[in-house]
């Protein structure tokens, strides 16, 4: 059950190429449904397929759950607040949530850098969110954990490490970064999320609640039962972002602009206009691209505030992937030659799962 956007019979042998080479690609990904889109500045190819007989809405139009990628959204949805200035970098998350509320004096130290690079020294999820959870792990670990005990858990914790000393991936500090700016702004996250960088973007079928029936991508357990819809609880600005595969590909279409390939003009459908030359945007766009920290052994682990960052032999990749309960997604780009990757597949990540493999051997690999 596949397809490829049908190319015109004048199409470039690039871009031939680039259609078998998704073809090949998505046969080695076992799922329902699996997408696959690629940009190359801005000429678009995308490859439908998967296990499961397509529906009525084709699936590069189904929203699917981004999960962890939701992040790079959090991440360019700070640096336009900071270039805007309505908050900065360094301003502390613990003054900006609860002003006045005694907290521990490393948690007081955390700033909004350090929650959206993961250096905060909190865990990866608040230690009280277990026991809630692992009744329901397989279907709704995250629901019965809403804002307010993110936000108190958080300012009662006792960070393992100094904040800006260690690298420690954690879901619990994004979302106390968007819980924060919400009240930073006085605005709530999905509004924020909407205004800033959605609405600006023209990401129109982005959002982070389940749309209508019908428009939703249905995940799957890996013997292929379906999974209800993911409720994020207080953990949204982690990974509540739900986007058609199009709309991702116009979100990275967004930082390749003007990353050497000559601005606005060389991206997608749809970001043609002002948008992109808007200096706050810009601004933010350029600054999730750089570089910003290194770890691991002998520090070969590049980050930027939001994306890896990889080396490959066409130049850095930056990227980001995600899973949830029944559905997996990668965004990634090289910028400096406007190849963009879009990836989503409607089954749960096992161990042996070549999703994100498959994906990032089409960003890093592909001339």
């Amino acid at each position: 059950m596949t397809d490829t956007t049908a190319l015109p019979e004048s199409a470039a042998p690039a871009e031939t190429a680039t259609a078998r080479l998704l073809a090949e690609a998505a046969g080695r990904i076992d799922a329902p449904d699996v997408v696959l889109a690629v940009s190359r500045n801005g000429a678009r190819t995308v490859h439908t397929g998967g296990g499961a007989a397509p529906g009525p809405v084709p699936r590069e139009r189904l929203a699917h759950e981004l999960g962890s990628a939701s992040k790079p959204y959090a991440g360019l949805l700070l640096a336009r607040l900071v270039a805007q200035g309505r908050v900065r970098y360094e301003d502390r998350a613990a003054d900006l949530l609860a002003p006045g509320f005694p907290v521990h004096p490393t948690v007081r130290r955390i700033t909004l850098r350090h929650l959206l690079t993961h250096t905060s020294g909190l865990p990866g999820l608040p230690a009280d969110f277990y026991p809630q959870a692992v009744p329901r792990w397989s279907t709704d670990p995250y629901g019965g954990y809403p804002a307010d005990r993110v936000v108190r858990a958080f300012l009662r914790a006792r960070p393992r490490h100094r904040p800006g000393t260690r690298w420690h991936y954690s879901n619990f500090a994004v979302s106390v970064l968007g819980h924060t700016l919400a009240a930073a702004t006085g605005t709530p996250w999905e509004v924020l999320l909407h205004q800033q960088v959605l609405a600006p973007l023209r990401l129109d079928a982005t959002r982070v609640r389940p749309g209508p029936e019908g428009t939703e991508a249905v995940g799957h357990r890996r013997d292929g039962t379906p999974v209800p819809a993911l409720d994020t609880g207080g953990f949204t600005a982690a990974g509540a972002v739900r986007a058609t595969p199009l709309d991702m590909l116009t979100f990275l279409e967004a930082h390749t602009a003007g990353a050497g390939l000559g601005g606005p003009e060389s991206t997608g459908p749809g970001l043609t206009g002002p948008e992109l030359t808007d200096p706050t945007l810009a601004a933010a766009l350029a600054e999730v691209r750089r570089p910003v920290l290194r770890r691991g052994l002998r520090h070969t682990h590049t980050h930027t505030l939001t994306w890896f960052h990889h080396p490959s032999p066409y130049g850095p990749v930056l990227f980001h992937a995600g899973a949830t309960l029944g559905q997996q997604a990668f965004l990634g780009f090289r910028p400096d030659s406007g190849l963009a990757v879009a990836a989503t597949a409607t089954r749960r990540v096992h161990r042996a799962d070549t999703f994100v493999a498959t994906a990032y051997g089409l960003l890093t690999e592909t001339p």
